[in-house]
C-alpha cells in the first residue's frame, strides 16, 4: 500500500507564544489579504515596520492586533524581544455579510454585502543559533 506525503509541519499550540484574534471587522478579506500577505515569516520589528509603509486602509487594524499578539506573547514570557518572535500564521477570514439594498432603475432595488473579516495571528519564537 502507497504511503502518504508527509504532512508539512504544522505550528501546534504549544510551541505558538502569541495569538490575537479580530472579529467583524468592517473591510473584505481580499483587501486585508493585500497588507497581510508579506508579512508572513517576518519578525514583529519587520512586520510592523512594513506596516508603517503601506498606504492601505487595512494596515490600522493589523498593526493593532499584531501589537496585542505581541503583548500576549510578552504576558507569557516578559522577557521576549520583538526580534525575537515572528509571525506563523496570519490569516484573513470571511465573517458575515451585512445585507443592504440600494434603489434601481424602474423601481427595483439591487442587494448590496457590506464583508467583515476575522483576522488570526499567531507569533511563535525564533529558533536562536548557537544558543
Amino acid at each position: 500500500m502507497p504511503t502518504a506525503a508527509a504532512a508539512p509541519e504544522v505550528a501546534g499550540p504549544e510551541t505558538v507564544v502569541g495569538r490575537a484574534i479580530a472579529r467583524y471587522i468592517r473591510m473584505t478579506p481580499r483587501k486585508v489579504g493585500y497588507v497581510i500577505r508579506p508579512l508572513r515569516h517576518h519578525t514583529v520589528a519587520e512586520a510592523l515596520t512594513i506596516l508603517s509603509v503601506t498606504n492601505r486602509r487595512a494596515c490600522g487594524p493589523v498593526a493593532k492586533l499584531l501589537a496585542s499578539a505581541f503583548a500576549n506573547a510578552r504576558a507569557k514570557e516578559p522577557t521576549l524581544r520583538e526580534e525575537d518572535v515572528f509571525i506563523s500564521r496570519i490569516t484573513a477570514d470571511d465573517g458575515p455579510r451585512w445585507k443592504r439594498f440600494r434603489a434601481a432603475g424602474f423601481g427595483r432595488a439591487t442587494r448590496i454585502l457590506k464583508r467583515t473579516t476575522h483576522i488570526t495571528i499567531e507569533l511563535e519564537k525564533r529558533a536562536r543559533h548557537g544558543a
